[in-house]
Parts: C-alpha cells; sequence; structure tokens
C-alpha cells in the first residue's frame, strides 16, 4: 500500500486525460472536416485506434483489479457491472488489434456504451443517495465513495472517463473502416 496514493491520483489525472481525450475525438468526429482530418491523419492505420481502445481497457481493468485485490476495497454491485462490461473489451479488442480487423467495434460498442450509462448512474447515485432506486440493498453501499480524487473523481468516475473514451476510439474506428470502404468503390 506504498504507492497508493500515487497509484489513486494517477488513475484519477488519466480519468480527467480520457474525458479531455473523449470529447475533443467526439468534436472532431461530429464535423465532417474534423472526420477527414482524422482519416488523413490515420490512413491505413486503424490497429492504432483499436490498440489505444484496449490500452485504456487494459488499464481500467488493473486498475479496478488493484483497488479490490490490493488496496481491498469490496466492490459493490455497480461496480462489478462496470466490471462486466470492461473485462470482456481487453479480450475482445485485443483480439481485434491482433487481427487489424476494423470491424471489431460492432462487437465492441456495445459494452462501454452499457458501462458508461452503468457508470453515470452510479456517479448520480454517489453526489445524489435518493436517487438509489434499491439497486444496492446488499453488501458495500452503491452511494458510498471509496476514492475522492481532488475531491470529486471516484471509482465510477474514473471507470465513466474510460468508457467513453473507449466509445470515442471505437466511433473512431468506425469512421476509418467507413472511409474504407468508401475508398474501395
Amino acid at each position: 500500500m506504498a504507492f497508493y496514493s500515487t497509484i489513486v491520483t494517477t488513475l484519477g489525472i488519466l480519468a480527467i486525460v480520457a474525458v479531455v481525450l473523449a470529447l475533443g475525438l467526439g468534436a472532431a468526429l461530429a464535423v465532417p472536416g474534423g472526420r477527414a482530418g482524422l482519416r488523413g491523419a490515420l490512413v491505413g492505420q486503424v490497429r492504432h485506434p483499436i490498440g489505444w481502445a484496449w490500452g485504456v481497457s487494459l488499464t481500467a481493468m488493473l486498475g479496478s483489479l488493484y483497488l479490490s485485490e490490493i488496496a481491498q476495497f469490496l466492490p459493490c454491485l455497480l461496480c462489478w457491472y462496470q466490471r462486466i462490461a470492461m473485462y470482456p473489451l481487453v479480450a475482445v479488442l485485443g483480439v481485434g488489434m491482433l487481427r487489424g480487423d476494423a470491424g471489431v467495434w460492432r462487437f465492441a460498442i456495445p459494452l462501454p456504451v452499457i458501462g458508461f450509462l452503468i457508470a453515470a448512474y452510479h456517479v448520480a447515485i454517489q453526489w445524489r443517495p435518493t436517487l438509489d432506486v434499491g439497486t444496492c440493498a446488499i453488501g458495500a453501499p452503491c452511494t458510498g465513495r471509496y476514492v475522492a480524487v481532488f475531491g470529486y473523481i471516484s471509482i465510477p468516475t474514473m471507470a465513466g472517463a474510460a468508457f467513453l473514451l473507449i466509445t470515442a476510439l471505437l466511433l473512431l474506428v468506425r469512421s476509418l473502416e467507413q472511409a474504407g470502404a468508401q475508398d474501395a468503390y
């Protein structure tokens, strides 16, 4: 536990970076000029955004394992649901990266979207416990905050940031795949 504060602070900083990158990437994908610029910069490089998404999912998985297995935080029910959405992404995106398969976004995209929705609800009930509909009546409370990096970044905030960035990267892969299909005609 000697490195606990360093690891948790690093995870908090990575969450902030993930949100900034996801919003920037989302904004670039939302406008035709931004999409064209991203496609031009990443022509033939579909493995890169898949690899970046894999790296984010791997970091999130290792962070959650650190918090539960080493820091001994008991995951609540919503944390388990977020893990169920995150952990398979490591395998799915890893295979997609190794194969260079841009179509991996089709199989992977539901997981970060669902995970983000769960994380957003989890963050909401941490800030407003009255919004809880009895989801976590047994075991560790979902409304409790084990971590509050910079006073506001909790574990589900970190997970939500990772899910948001993975979603944005998979939408980039989708855009690159569509550009490749259009180039084929």
